[in-house]
């Protein structure tokens, strides 16, 4: 966080939120939305850009990240390559430090993922 920024985010669970950024990102989506300026559909999109941006993380497996790119590609004619309002501060580094120490294939990636979705 930049010594400028402080104060004006926070940090809740893993994400942290620029307020200002934040408000002023969906106002102006709402605002347009409200004004006729772009159909809802466009707005849900334009509104959903920063999760897409949480999808592309570096420790994040090969599939979640392939499809965190063509989403962000996507958003790219609406504007979609600005800085995101909400980050994702990863304290966990244990799932970083599996990842990195055996960079895994993207069929044993789907395992994984697999996996996951098994125990939930």
């Amino acid at each position: 966080m930049a010594e400028q920024d402080k104060g004006l985010t926070s940090r809740i669970g893993p994400f942290e939120i620029d307020w200002p950024q934040s408000l002023g990102y969906y106002g102006g989506v709402a605002l347009a939305t409200a004004l006729g300026m772009i159909e809802p559909p466009v707005a849900i999109f334009i509104a959903a850009v920063p999760l897409f941006k949480l999808l592309n993380r570096p420790e994040a497996l090969r599939p979640v990240r392939f499809v965190g790119q063509v989403l962000e590609g996507a958003s790219k004619p609406v504007g979609g390559d600005g800085s995101s309002t909400v980050r994702l501060v990863d304290d966990n580094t244990s799932v970083r430090n599996q990842l990195t120490a055996h960079q895994p294939g993207i069929l044993e990636e789907a395992r994984l993922i697999a996996n996951r979705m098994k125990a939930k």
